[in-house]
């Protein structure tokens, strides 16, 4: 049973679709905020975490905030998901780059990557 299962798990995962839309990166300590796009939500904190823990984030106001605050203070929080699962490439791209936009004005936030 234990192999039907994992096999089970690892087919509902390969057919998960991503979920597009925009997230915010906030530090609680100094109340900067930071967004970007992304293509696949769920998964986009791990690879952030990631570079930040080993120090290669390509933002470097960002990389130097988490190495003087630490993790604990950081928090990943998705602000808006894309839930049209039609669109086409270009078109998520559009609409991602406008409400990318849209947030930065709102939370007064700058970007999260570059």
């Amino acid at each position: 049973m234990k192999g039907d299962r994992k096999k089970e798990l690892i087919r509902a995962y390969k057919e998960k679709k991503p979920s597009p839309g925009v997230y915010a990166l906030r530090c609680a300590t100094t109340g900067e905020v930071w967004v970007a796009p992304s293509r696949n939500l769920d998964a986009q904190q791990n690879g952030i975490w990631f570079t930040l823990r080993m120090g290669t984030h390509p933002n470097k106001a960002l990389q130097s905030v988490w190495n003087a605050q630490g993790e604990a203070s950081f928090a990943y929080e998705i602000v808006e998901r894309i839930e049209d699962e039609d669109l086409t490439g270009y078109l998520l791209d559009s609409i991602l780059k406008e409400r990318l936009q849209h947030w930065r004005a709102t939370l007064g936030a700058g970007l999260a990557v570059g």
